[in-house]
């Protein structure tokens, strides 16, 4: 039987979002992300890597197993 789980992203966010364009705020908020230094574990797709790209600046992103 295939493995078919996704692999997961743990995003902390590190910057503070004052000052960032109503976009990026939208992108935390669907990330799941509502305050400085709190961490969200989210699947690793399409969707999800577009919204870690537009707020790459705000956040650190690791690889969870």
């Amino acid at each position: 039987m295939e493995d078919t789980t996704m692999a997961k992203l743990k995003i902390t966010q590190v910057i503070s979002k004052n000052g960032e364009t109503k976009s990026q705020i939208a992108s935390l908020r669907c990330l799941g992300i509502r305050k400085m230094h709190q961490s969200v574990v989210v699947e690793d797709n399409p969707v999800n890597k577009g919204q870690i790209a537009k707020v790459a600046h705000l956040v650190k992103v690791e690889t969870v197993k």
